[in-house]
């Protein structure tokens, strides 16, 4: 079995697993080992949708993976090919691949109605980030948020993949870290949104943390969060991105949400994500006691940040509310030439950064220390990353309503070069979507995307194909899904894997492939 998520990798005859956001925790969306799919096969007229599986509730998390799970519940006991789907109404799926029929799903209790009024979500808010799968102990972490008599409880589950029950106790989400005058911050669970995919590295579990719409700005900030992956025991240290005791507007944030996208791990096992803004003032910004619209490096162990880059004008992006968090950062597998380690990041305002990921850039008002600044268009987005045939590696970018081809050229300073844009895709609400990329190997490459919807009355998404090595040609475009909940975006990652795309959305799990006598 391979598996993309950095846990296992066997026989490249076996079946792929998607494990983890992104496809890995480099977050690259890349599934190299699709060996049915092709621009010539998806382009022909035996590929669609396959099946249409019913949900209770809105999917804003990508869809997992896993073939031949012994399932050990339910109507269908035995060998299955699964995809696991969550909903906002705390229900977890697990799903014949093939078949469509819904072998497993379980509901962890009440959902949190409308979180301080915030309409940028659906009504119900219970399971909103990707979970995340441990393969070598048969384990799904699931973040559930509940509305408890006493309030809204985020619960942290380790459930067995056969029979999604809990293999040990949920852990009740816990924190608190002391302010730079000594006083104790507490995590409040009423006023803090978990959206970001979970990421299991190290051993543990790692979640990040924003708001809901910037409300209770005055209670809520940015927190990373660890536990131990098998006791669900809390890491001793946790990162708190707001250590200030007050600011001008008492508003404090520096927010973990990058429209979904997951925090990344580079090769020494540190922690990537990107913050958002903090006080409108513009003025409470020094990369330690506060450190918004930023990249930030935490190690392993959460006890110490190792590095940041922050555009020199953070304080602008703070004033406007012009988040750099509004996207993830993608930590790009190890290059040739002097710098090995590399990772790119976008944000609101259009702009994507190269960057050394062993030195980030820092901050300076002159300017920004990186290796270079590419405009993309507006990112509620994240980046994907592919090898071409060359052997030469792609950054695939998706602000504004475009995916675009950049090519990696590392023979001095690392530097990228557009080589392929697509053309448009509709989406009526914030700019930028979320691609993948699949292969086989370095041949046969297709970049997948999802459109946000056009309008709230025709909030349909759709499904395009686009194949990078023929100018970025348009070669399928579908309806894909459904999502009425207009206000709040369809932050959508569509998944590929043994001949397969799976795009889940608001009430349903749509799954595309060939006609059976053309696999």
């Amino acid at each position: 079995m391979i598996v993309l998520g950095g846990v296992t990798a066997v026989s490249v005859f076996a079946q792929v697993s998607v494990i983890t956001y992104h496809y890995d925790n480099q977050r690259t969306g890349w599934n190299s080992q699709e060996k049915t799919l092709s621009p010539a096969s998806v382009g022909g007229k035996s590929f669609g949708v396959r099946n249409i599986i019913e949900l209770d509730g809105q999917s804003d998390a990508q869809p997992l993976v896993m073939p031949n799970v012994t399932v050990t519940a339910g109507k269908y006991p035995g060998k299955h090919d699964v995809v696991y789907v969550v909903t906002s109404v705390n229900t977890v799926y697990a799903i014949d691949v093939h078949s469509g029929a819904v072998l497993l799903h379980p509901n962890f209790g009440a959902p949190v109605t409308m979180p301080l009024g915030c309409n940028n979500n659906a009504k119900n808010v219970g399971i909103t980030s990707t979970p995340v799968i441990d393969s070598a102990t048969g384990s799904l972490y699931v973040m559930v948020y509940n509305q408890d008599a006493d309030g809204p409880v985020y619960r942290l589950h380790a459930l067995d993949l056969g029979d999604l029950t809990d293999k040990t106790t949920p852990r009740v989400v816990a924190a608190s870290h002391a302010l730079i005058d000594g006083t104790i911050s507490t995590f409040n669970a009423t006023v803090q949104r978990q959206r970001p995919g979970l990421l299991l590295a190290n051993g543990n579990l790692y979640a990040g943390f924003g708001s809901f719409c910037d409300s209770a700005a005055n209670l809520s900030r940015g927190w990373l969060l660890g536990w131990s992956a098998g006791s669900l025991s809390p890491l001793s240290a946790n990162q708190l991105n707001d250590t200030q005791v007050s600011s001008p507007n008492m508003f404090f944030l520096s927010a973990i949400w990058m429209s979904g996208y997951a925090p990344a791990v580079d090769h020494a096992g540190n922690i990537l994500f990107v913050t958002g803004n903090s006080d409108p003032s513009g003025t409470t910004y020094d990369g330690v006691t506060n450190i918004q619209e930023s990249v930030v490096k935490i190690t392993p162990n959460l006890n110490r940040v190792a590095d940041v880059f922050t555009p020199s004008n953070q304080a602008a992006l703070d004033r406007d509310d012009v988040d750099f968090g509004s996207g993830g950062v993608l930590v790009l597998p190890d290059q040739p030439g002097s710098t090995p380690h590399l990772a790119v990041a976008a944000g609101k305002d259009g702009h994507m950064y190269l960057m050394n990921e062993d030195s980030l850039g820092g901050y300076s008002t002159d300017g920004n220390n990186v290796l270079g600044t590419y405009p993309i268009g507006p990112c509620w987005c994240g980046q994907s990353f592919f090898t071409g045939p060359d052997g030469l590696g792609r950054v695939v970018s998706s602000g504004g309503n475009s995916v675009g081809i950049w090519l990696l050229n590392t023979s001095s300073k690392p530097r990228l070069n557009r080589v392929g844009v697509s053309p448009a895709i509709g989406g009526g609400q914030n700019p930028g979507f979320f691609t993948s990329v699949s292969s086989n190997g370095t041949s046969a490459h297709i970049v997948w995307a999802l459109s946000h919807p056009s309008s709230p009355t025709s909030p349909s998404i759709s499904l395009y194909a686009f194949d990078p090595q023929n100018d970025m040609s348009q070669i399928y475009q579908a309806v894909a899904g459904a999502w009425p909940s207009y206000n709040g975006n369809s932050n959508l990652v569509p998944v590929v894997a043994n001949g397969q795309v799976f795009v889940a959305s608001n009430r349903q799990l749509q799954m595309f492939g060939l006609a059976s006598s053309d696999q």
